[in-house]
């Protein structure tokens, strides 16, 4: 993956290049201080993942953008967390906040990498070359990555590592964080092909556990459990199924 370079701070570019030495399949082809020189060189250079800051002299990141026919992956780079909105309506790749950490990098350089190795679509035009091709699962996503949350007119940038919860109501899903309990159209099974298994368990038909935030755990009815989460919130009551799993997964 060719890489691009474009903040105006030459120390936060130097910082971010040693970071992306610990990850061989970067190449970083260029930098550049504001939105004129890298207008230019994307021209040039035609890479495949852009880290673009936000605040630069003369035109932001989001202006350079804008004035794009074409634009690579973007990932933002910034010391502000509220432009995360506008960073996820022109379909950001991600938003790291500076200072960036390697565990935020390598995972949004994963998501670069699903993006950049899913097939371009195939034109009508274009003659029958077999079968379509399966749809690639979505990307899964760590526990230190962050999410955009809307709830109304509030919105969260928020790390999944600080969601205890995740619980059906209605036809929405109410995500457990910190003191807030926003809705999210989203079900259980679609946050549940996203999560990773190994954190965030699905404890019954209504909810999902961050498991990192497990309190307590007790015996139930009919060899089931209940466990109840730090930080408030409802006590779980796990599935006769899940508790069997939830003891095979987590016994020595």
């Amino acid at each position: 993956m060719n890489a691009l370079l474009v903040d105006d701070s030459r120390l936060a570019r130097t910082e971010l290049r040693h970071l992306l030495r610990a990850f061989p399949e970067v190449t970083v082809v260029g930098e550049a201080r504001h939105a004129g020189e890298a207008r230019t060189q994307l021209q040039d250079l035609q890479p495949d993942i852009l880290f673009l800051d936000i605040h630069m002299p003369g035109e932001t990141g989001f202006e350079l953008l804008a004035s794009l026919d074409v634009a690579p992956h973007v990932i933002f780079t910034t010391a502000y967390d509220e432009y995360a909105l506008q960073a996820f309506e022109v379909n950001a790749l991600d938003y790291l906040l500076k200072p960036i950490q390697e565990n935020r990098l390598a995972a949004a350089l994963a998501k670069a990498r699903t993006k950049l190795m899913t097939p371009a679509p195939v034109s009508a035009l274009a003659p029958a070359a077999g079968p379509e091709p399966e749809e690639p699962a979505p990307a899964l996503l760590t526990e230190q990555d962050q999410v955009f949350v809307k709830d109304g007119e509030q919105c969260w940038f928020v790390r999944l590592a600080d969601i205890r919860l995740f619980e059906i109501n209605g036809s929405y899903t109410q995500i457990y964080f910190e003191q807030h309990r926003p809705l999210i159209p989203r079900t259980l099974q679609h946050l549940e092909q996203r999560l990773d298994a190994r954190v965030f368990f699905r404890a019954n038909r209504q909810q999902i556990i961050n498991l990192k935030w497990v309190e307590s755990i007790e015996p139930w009815f009919s060899n089931t459990l209940k466990i109840k989460l730090r930080g408030g919130g409802p006590e779980v009551e796990v599935s006769r199924q899940q508790s069997a799993r939830f003891r095979e997964m987590l016994s020595l």
